[in-house]
């Protein structure tokens, strides 16, 4: 198989020359080798303790990749329990809701339709990214020379709907008003997941994209301004109070107000620092070092303590797990939460922001209008063959500034900073700039793009 398909975070390629049946059971095969390995002092007695959750996305390929996945594991004596077809945040409750030692969701995320992959989570559905076991099972799946063997351990379907939508409602507010709001599912698994969640409460959803055809209208992304026009163009058609936009596994999501205005998920997380604060005063709040500072100072504000970490849902998982931070958010459109099992989720980002502006006496661009106070490039890529190097340039050109290197290197003046970092794959340097104001911002940002060059 091509060992190229294995990333930081996750198994993605395009099907079916780098992902494919063959490969879906090799990965299979070492997740059900690797995963139990780590049962060691957990309960052995439960029966589903020996298994693996199986789910996966709305692909056209995900079932026959599922079930390839499946055999994989049954081969090495590991049980299945098959979730079915769930966005990705639902194989992490089903982890812990089951009790099983891990789970494998087959998707590709945010990526166009020919691709498709693996995320794979452990214990506690804890992530299991390059540092965390993934090259382990890279090793053990390219390492098998064929696809054979018995399929000793069990697989039963369990359709975990009715759980998972009690567990998501739990935290939305009992006196919610009646709202409208607009859904971009972009043709993903929010398309199924939100009218089977939100239907019989007091919002009217504005449909947008909910088909599953095989093909996206737009890129399932939310993170490119323009496949977040058909959400900004319904919120105004309707008069919608905000809008939404899911990536393909309904995990990350985007926000608009009701001007149709984006809002960068640094701000969306600085919205819900007092949120949660009000109801778990003197909490740790996690944000990625991307971030704009308002976030720290919103949590500084409110009696909170703001913990910096590095890019990646695993690196932020952790660190949520080990200050038990009530939540977290990351610029990407990830957001975290304690009682999630300290696991991401769009659906209950979406509760969360409900009970926010159907609680508040403005309208969503008011509430988020004092939050912009800085101006920031947005993320930017330039191509760096010697990254360590353009970095140490950079740390000795503003040495004058405070500087720490937790994720390439960042540095930080009195009315600016950036942050320098390089991709994990590609020959990439990724800055972000922030500043007190525009003109600053340009002149910086000038400054560093003649050291960088054209950006990507």
């Amino acid at each position: 198989m091509d060992p190229s398909i294995f990333k930081a975070y996750d198994i993605r390629g395009t099907y079916p020359d780098q992902v494919n049946e063959e490969g879906a059971w090799k990965v299979g095969c070492a997740s059900g080798r690797f995963l139990p390995s780590f049962l060691r002092g957990f309960e052995r007695g439960q029966a589903s303790s020996h298994s693996l959750c199986v789910g996966r996305d709305m692909r056209t390929h995900s079932p026959s990749i599922a079930n390839a996945l499946i055999e994989g594991i049954r081969s090495t004596g590991t049980n299945v329990i098959d979730v079915g077809m769930i966005d990705t945040p639902q194989m992490y409750f089903a982890i812990n809701h089951l009790g099983t030692c891990g789970g494998v969701q087959v998707t590709a995320s945010h990526n166009p339709a020919k691709y498709n992959g693996f995320k794979i989570s452990g214990l506690e559905a804890k992530p299991i990214g390059a540092d965390t076991g993934l090259k382990d099972i890279e090793h053990i799946a390219t390492a098998l020379l064929h696809t054979k063997g018995k399929a000793t351990g069990s697989v039963k379907q369990c359709d975990l709907t009715a759980e998972y939508k009690k567990h998501v409602l739990k935290f939305l507010k009992p006196k919610t008003r009646k709202m409208k709001i607009a859904i971009d599912a972009s043709n993903g698994m929010a398309g199924k997941m939100v009218p089977l969640i939100f239907d019989g409460l007091p919002v009217e959803i504005i449909e947008i994209n909910f088909e599953h055809t095989g093909t996206f209208r737009h890129e399932p992304n939310p993170l490119v301004e323009k496949n977040l026009a058909p959400v900004k163009a319904a919120v105004k058609k309707n008069k919608c109070d905000l809008g939404f936009c899911f990536d393909g596994d309904a995990d990350r999501l985007m926000t608009v107000d009701e001007k149709g205005n984006t809002i960068s998920c640094d701000l969306t997380t600085a919205l819900m620092v007092p949120y949660f604060l009000e109801r778990y005063p003197k909490s740790t709040v996690v944000y990625d070092l991307r971030s704009s500072r308002i976030i720290a100072e919103e949590i500084i504000k409110h009696g909170g303590t703001p913990r910096r970490e590095r890019v990646g849902h695993s690196f932020m998982k952790k660190a949520l797990r080990d200050s038990r931070a009530v939540f977290g958010g990351e610029l990407s459109g990830h957001f975290y939460y304690r009682d999630n099992y300290y696991a991401d989720s769009g659906m209950i980002t979406l509760v969360h922001m409900i009970n926010i502006v159907s609680g508040a006496d403005a309208p969503l661009s008011e509430l988020i209008g004092p939050l912009r106070k800085y101006h920031n490039s947005g993320e930017m890529n330039f191509e760096v063959e010697d990254k360590q190097t353009k970095m140490n340039e950079f740390a000795k050109r503003y040495s004058d500034g405070q500087i720490d290197n937790l994720d390439g290197v960042t540095v930080g003046y009195k009315d600016w900073w950036f942050n320098c970092r390089p991709s994990n794959t590609e020959p990439l340097l990724r800055l972000n700039i922030e500043a007190k104001s525009k003109d600053l911002l340009d002149e910086k940002l000038a400054e560093m793009t003649q050291q960088l060059g054209k950006s990507l």
